[in-house]
Order: C-alpha cells, then structure tokens, then sequence
C-alpha cells in the first residue's frame, strides 16, 4: 500500500502493518450496498428545508433509498435593504435547501435546472463518493432534469456546491448548501437546531450601493468582497428572523461556508462551544470560542444557554460582521441568573485623556441617490442605518444597555429633530439623558454626504414609534 510504502521510506518499518491495518479497518466500516441489497431498501423522500431550519432528526435504525429533488433557479432578490442581486440558487434561496440522510443510506438525486435559466448547472456533494461528487452525473441544461445515485458511506456534515465552469461564479452567487449524513448510531438529542451558512458576495458597487448589482468577476478574482453574509443577506438572521431559544436549552448549529474564497472565523458573542464537530467530521474538541470554516467546508458546534439575551453570532474577522453583513442574532428568552452574569454592577466616570470625539476615516462613501420626497428618503435610510448604526444601536432601535441609547421612542431629539444630524456629522460625548437614563459613551462621527445624512435621521425620526418629520441636506448643510 501507499501508505506502508511511506512510513518505509522514513526508516521505520515496524510501523508499517499498523498504519495498513487501520487503513483496511477504515475501508471496512463502510458498509458498502450490493444491487441486490438497494433493490430491498424502502423508499422515502427526503425531507428537505430552507435555512435556518432543519429537517428532523433521523429516526429509522435501517438504511433506506432516500430520493432527494432539487432545482436550480436564476432569480433576482435581496442582498441588503435597497440592493438586489441575480442570484443563482438551489430551490430558489441561499443556501440551498438542507439534506438530512443517514449513513449507510442510497441516494437517487434528481436535478432539475428550470427552463428560464440562462446557465447550466449540476451539483457537487463533498459527501458523496464518485467523479466530481456528482458534477458528472449531475450536468444540467436549462429545462432539462438529470439523475444520479451514490452511497452515503461516510458521516459528517458536508457542503454541496455547483460546479459549472467557471466553478466560482456559480458558487458567488449563491449556489451551495449542506448535507449533513447522520452517522448510524444518531447524534446527541438537542432542544434546538439551525442552518447557518456563510458567503462572500462581489458586486460592481461598493457596500450598501443602491440597485440591482452585478457580479464582478475582477474583485472576486483578487477576493475583495463587498459582502459576506449569513444565509443569502445582510439582516438574514437578525430582527424579525433572529433564530430564538431559550434558556436552559442546548443549541446545535450546522455551520457552512460556501465561501467562494474566505474562511470563516465563526464564534458567537457572549457563549463558549461546549462542543465542536471539527471540520463537520467526528472529532469532538471542547470548550472552544472561535472555530475556522473553511470555504467549502462546514463544522457543528453545540452549547447550553445559560441566561437571557441576544446572542450575536459573527465572522470574527470583525470588520466582516460589522461592516460587511456576517452577522446574526440568537435571542435567548428565560430568568436571569446573577450567578452566571450579574450585568453591569457599576459605572463611573474615567477619561484621563483623549476626551476629544473621534471621528470615522474618510472613506468615500458610495453616492447617494436624490430622494423625491419623504417615503423615498425613510427607504434609503433604512439601508443606511442598516450599514452604520444597527451594530451599535440594534437593528430595532432599542440600544444596548448602559451603552448605547435607545433610538426608539428616544425624547433625546424630540424636542430638536437636528441634535440627531449632530451626533452623526460631529460625534457625541460626554453624559446625555434619554428616557430618563443616563449615558456615557462616545459615538464617533460617521463619514456619510449630506443627502445619505437626512435620509438616516429621517429613517429614525419615522421609526419605532418616533414622532415623525423630515430633514433635508439643506438642513444637514447648515449644522456642519
């Protein structure tokens, strides 16, 4: 054997049985199925679902013929509030739908490419064994449907991607997803499942650029994203889409990247992985903050919520997250346990030096379009907020305690609705009160022209129970 040929040319043959019989051993354990035997198996469909669900754990004891169907869609949809992207999906999302299977069980796979696409397509599954993982058997022309079979002889969690030249434009635009092949014994039951999967997107307009976007095949060659983004957009898993648990339940995250080109730094804010299923494979490491996804590859991590709040889930190659899009919310609902996390317990005042308020670098900002009237200037200050404010003060207004203000229902601009354009184009610091609290933090100046300006404090002004108005450039002018 290879292996055995290996260890004799570093000198210690001795070795060379062992590493033989654990490779034999490895090669025995997959079970692999006669024709005879796949004629027996029962036949089911596969349970498929979009992210962030997951389809139910496997129940059976026994192999089965599992026939997975999927379709390949070219539609135009968001990418961030006010930006759209032609993406290419499996099922119409991205990611593509999750497979959930057992080791061990037979998979007919049908692929169908709908007949308004203008590219084919196929699939490749890193969990299937055979040329291209599929690609092969799996091309696909517009308004066509191929089928092709493999064995699932290997548990783990796996990404599947297209893999129609150019291989990397298909998977930037958002052809990829996971299955996961349960090993035979089953995993751990846990409260609560999700589907998380990481991207980097390339488009011809900077960050938060109005319109419909095209890919850019320069910037992804030299892997400047302008976005990276959890399950298909920014804000996918925050807001109204948070994924939510409780306390004292155990959460297990099937976490993908489809990359094309970024590794993931995943790590969730506020919690330590009791478990992590490295690589999506079955070695367990413990009590882990941060866990790499390779583009193309996957990992499940697993831990028990212990008190209430949101939890923020990250690329902790930071700027990503906050800048770029990679960032979700896991709320968790429940008592407080002072004994775990008491929250702030003091606040005085220390600022020895550098009380001077800092301002953003002067990065050019992407030009903002003219709004007509108010509706279109609250709509493009969404995205803006969205983009430079959400991090801080939560994508709902509601702050962060003894931090940053509420923006909601704030009586801190009631009265004076430009105190608001000030502490964007000149920062605040120092002691404010709002709603009859005290805070003192800094907010940076924020490098945004004067009509992205009115549209942001024209946003707020109109939200979350806020008393409404307009500002205008004009006005924003007159306060620099």
């Amino acid at each position: 054997m290879l292996l055995g040929t290996l260890v004799g040319c570093g000198g210690d043959k001795a070795e060379a049985p062992k590493a033989e019989k654990a490779a034999s051993s490895a090669q025995a354990d997959k079970a692999t199925l006669t024709e005879a035997d796949i004629a027996k198996l029962p036949v089911e469909e596969a349970v498929l679902t979009h992210a962030p669900e997951v389809p139910p754990a496997i129940a059976r004891d026994h192999a089965a013929k599992v026939v997975v169907k999927m379709e390949t869609v070219e539609k135009t949809m968001r990418l961030a509030d006010g930006v759209d992207y032609n993406f290419w999906t499996f099922d119409g999302q991205v990611p593509g739908r999750f497979i959930r299977v057992r080791e061990g069980d037979y998979i007919e796979f049908h692929l169908s490419n709908h007949p308004d696409s203008k590219m084919p397509h196929n699939i490749d599954l890193h969990g299937a064994t055979g040329p291209g993982g599929g690609a092969e058997g799996s091309f696909t022309a517009p308004g066509h449907t191929s089928q092709f079979s493999f064995q699932a002889l290997q548990p783990g969690l796996y990404v599947y991607h297209c893999a129609v030249a150019p291989v990397g434009m298909h998977i930037a635009n958002g052809m990829y997803g996971l299955i996961l092949v349960e090993p035979k014994e089953g995993l751990p039951k846990v409260d609560k499942e999700f589907y998380v999967m990481q991207g980097d997107f390339y488009t011809k307009g900077k960050y938060g650029e109005p319109g419909l976007q095209p890919f850019d095949m320069d910037k992804a060659i030299k892997e400047e994203a302008d976005y990276v983004v959890f399950n298909g957009s920014v804000g996918a898993l925050t807001g109204d889409n948070a994924l939510k648990a409780k306390v004292g339940e155990t959460v297990r995250l099937f976490v993908g990247n489809g990359g094309p080109n970024l590794t993931s730094s995943f790590h969730v804010i506020g919690e330590i992985f009791d478990k992590v299923y490295m690589e999506g494979g079955s070695k367990i490491n413990e009590n882990i903050q941060t866990t790499l996804v390779p583009a193309g590859g996957a990992a499940i991590t697993e831990f028990k919520l212990d008190v209430p709040g949101n939890y923020v889930l990250v690329d902790h190659a930071i700027f990503r997250a906050f800048n770029k899009g990679a960032l979700g919310i896991l709320t968790a609902e429940g008592e407080e346990n002072h004994a775990i996390y008491s929250g702030k317990q003091k606040d005085s005042v220390y600022l020895p030096e550098g009380q001077a308020t800092q301002a953003m670098p002067e990065d050019k900002a992407p030009a903002a379009p003219v709004a007509a009237n108010k509706d279109e200037r609250v709509k493009a200050g969404k995205a803006i907020y969205d983009a430079n404010c959400a991090a801080c003060h939560q994508p709902n207004g509601e702050g962060v305690p003894n931090a940053f203000p509420p923006l909601a229902g704030s009586d801190y601009f009631k009265d004076d609705k430009l105190k608001a354009v000030d502490a964007v184009v000149k920062g605040l610091s120092g002691k404010i009160t709002v709603n009859g609290k005290e805070y003192n933090s800094v907010m940076p100046a924020v490098s945004l022209n004067d009509e992205q300006v009115a549209n942001v404090v024209t946003y707020v002004l109109n939200s979350w129970g806020n008393q409404g108005g307009e500002v205008t450039p004009n006005e924003v002018k007159s306060r620099r």
